[in-house]
């Protein structure tokens, strides 16, 4: 099942040739990532996979270890927000793969795909910095985000 997250463009995230930065694209990733992930500080979770604690007295981090952009299209600035779906690819004991389809439209026109993106997340304790394993009510709350990786960028060439 793919979650999706909105989220408005500001027009302050375009670059001198008139579409969403690449920079700004990551930072628009991290967003939808926090609130598809994160608890808010001192609040109850608004949907059941908000299962990390986002306060800076956490006792997990969320480590990016690796992650990657394939762009499909420009994105312009857009006035209503874009769509930003996101599904887990695969688990492993400590880490899983995130995808992410983002999706706009100008409202008279059909949703485009802009880009496709996947981040590799590695859960990590604050205390010693080393990975830890899911707990079974983390690991539970985000099985139903469970889909099929797809590839982003071209195969590698001989």
């Amino acid at each position: 099942m793919r979650s999706h997250v909105s989220l408005e463009l500001r027009w302050a995230d375009l670059d001198a040739y008139g579409h969403v930065n690449n920079a700004v694209m990551f930072r628009l990733l991290e967003e939808a990532r926090i609130r598809l992930f994160w608890r808010p500080p001192g609040g109850s979770p608004g949907s059941a996979t908000q299962v990390f604690d986002g306060s800076p007295e956490s006792d997990t981090l969320m480590i990016i270890a690796q992650q990657q952009i394939e762009y499909r299209s420009m994105l312009p600035y857009l006035e209503h927000p874009i769509d930003i779906q996101m599904w887990i690819g695969s688990f492993g004991g400590s880490s899983f793969d995130l995808y992410y389809e983002v999706f706009g439209s100008s409202g008279s026109e059909a949703e485009t795909l802009y880009a496709r993106a996947m981040s590799t997340i590695v859960l990590v304790t604050t205390s010693s910095g080393s990975p830890r394993r899911f707990r079974p009510e983390e690991r539970a709350a985000l099985e139903p985000l469970l889909g099929a990786p797809v590839m982003i960028g071209r195969p590698v060439r001989a």
